[in-house]
């Protein structure tokens, strides 16, 4: 029996067929899941925008983190992957019901994490679709462009891109195909160092300052600034402040390592 996330990434992408053709395997190879397949789920979320937390929970509900990562660098990984799947697209109602469940506590960071919950306790899959292509895409463009190049230099795909495939190389991470944003995108940058901090990507803490140093710290605040003072923002006015509260905390913990 097909299961709900592999029935949703079907009807997003127009029938079986059609999955298959954006994923470039054959019909037949759709038609025999019960669920989509652990090394298909990128491909699949890229090509339909369904959640890979949707598609598969089982894999995805806790973020998957190496045995020998200290609890600080989870709790950083986790806060990592949680922005980069709401800079890479609007949540799904599971996701929202989720994030509803988020408990706060005293500090600056667990605010935010309240206002987070609340939000999204308070707002429908539907509004907060809308809300994200306003911001994010738009007729034309959205309210805002979330790449590194175009907030340091004006324009995309520059300087700041081909540095990003530089170091992004040192560390043997590739751009996944299916996936057409350039990877100075936020959500990208997020999943990275989310990558990084679980020790799913090796790299010493030298390479992860770096990396936030280099690619992050420069401009990835303003534009979770620019997010809590978006007129088409909601939803992720709060998304904004989770975001640059972390990013703040991230460098002053790099700062007091170095």
């Amino acid at each position: 029996m097909r299961d709900a996330g592999l029935s949703r990434a079907i009807q997003a992408a127009g029938g079986q067929a059609e999955l298959a053709r954006r994923i470039g395997i054959t019909q037949p190879s759709v038609s025999s899941w019960n669920r989509v397949p652990a090394e298909r789920v990128v491909a699949v979320e890229a090509v339909t925008g369904i959640s890979r937390i949707e598609l598969r929970p089982d894999l995805y509900s806790e973020l998957a983190v190496a045995d020998d990562v200290d609890d600080v660098d989870i709790g950083r990984a986790r806060e990592y992957a949680l922005l980069a799947t709401l800079l890479a697209r609007a949540p799904p109602d599971m996701l929202l019901v989720q994030i509803a469940r988020l408990h706060g506590d005293a500090t600056p960071l667990g605010s935010a994490h309240a206002r987070l919950a609340d939000a999204a306790s308070t707002i429908s899959p539907a509004a907060v679709e809308r809300e994200y292509f306003d911001l994010f895409i738009g007729l034309g463009r959205g309210e805002l462009l979330p790449y590194a190049s175009f907030y340091l230099t004006g324009f995309l795909n520059e300087r700041p891109l081909s540095r990003l495939r530089q170091d992004l190389a040192a560390l043997g991470i590739e751009r996944v195909e299916t996936n057409s944003e350039p990877e100075d995108h936020a959500a990208t940058l997020c999943e990275i160092m989310a990558a990084l901090a679980g020790g799913r990507v090796p790299a010493s803490a030298d390479a992860q300052r770096l990396m936030f140093e280099r690619h992050i710290a420069p401009w990835m605040g303003r534009l979770f600034a620019d997010m809590e003072n978006a007129t088409a923002a909601n939803f992720y006015r709060s998304v904004g402040s989770l975001g640059r509260l972390f990013l703040e905390i991230e460098a002053e913990a790099f700062t007091l390592t170095n």
